[in-house]
């Protein structure tokens, strides 16, 4: 099922969440991701957390070579070497913003199974879940983006139609997955 994006200025969205409980789960854990799936694909998204579809539930999935579910997800540790990529989101259509994040992490996160794994992830597939999980510590992109790079990301969401060459190589690359 196709669920509804809530609106990017909802408090849920500046919310963290609170873990996923697979000994009592609040709702089935396969269905949650089915629908999160399809709501991520149908908005042309590579990741998409529970909250931004109004859920309290510490989970998101992302979309890299195969779906990835990850249920109370965490870093373990991050690289010292830092990227500078642009970044979108479903809450905020068409605002594009140049945000430094660690370009290698290494995470935690449990299947919808509650088998918790250990994973090392580089280049997109790290940013994603960078982003996914600060979506469920309450805290948005925006945020992470310096002053002049919001600023510029604002001034060209203004030019309607006007993405950069890399949003649309971005936007490209996931409607072809």
């Amino acid at each position: 099922m196709i669920l509804d994006l809530i609106d990017c200025y909802d408090p849920r969205l500046k919310t963290p969440t609170e873990p996923f409980d697979f000994s009592n789960p609040p709702v089935n854990p396969l269905d949650l991701v089915t629908d999160l799936a399809e709501t991520m694909l149908a908005n042309n998204g590579i990741g998409l957390s529970a909250n931004q579809c109004g859920l309290p539930y510490r989970v998101f999935v992302m979309h890299g070579a195969e779906l990835i579910p990850c249920f109370n997800p965490r870093i373990v540790d991050v690289s010292d070497e830092t990227i500078y990529l642009e970044e979108g989101c479903l809450s905020f259509p068409d605002l594009f913003v140049k945000v430094k994040r660690p370009r290698k992490i290494k995470v935690r996160f449990a299947d919808p199974n509650g088998n918790v794994q250990t994973q090392v992830y580089d280049g997109i597939t790290a940013r994603v879940f960078q982003h996914e999980l600060d979506h469920l510590d309450g805290i948005d992109y925006r945020q992470r983006a310096n002053r002049y790079h919001l600023n510029q990301a604002k001034k060209s969401k203004l030019k309607k139609g006007k993405l950069s060459q890399q949003s649309q190589e971005v936007i490209q690359r996931i409607r072809t997955m």
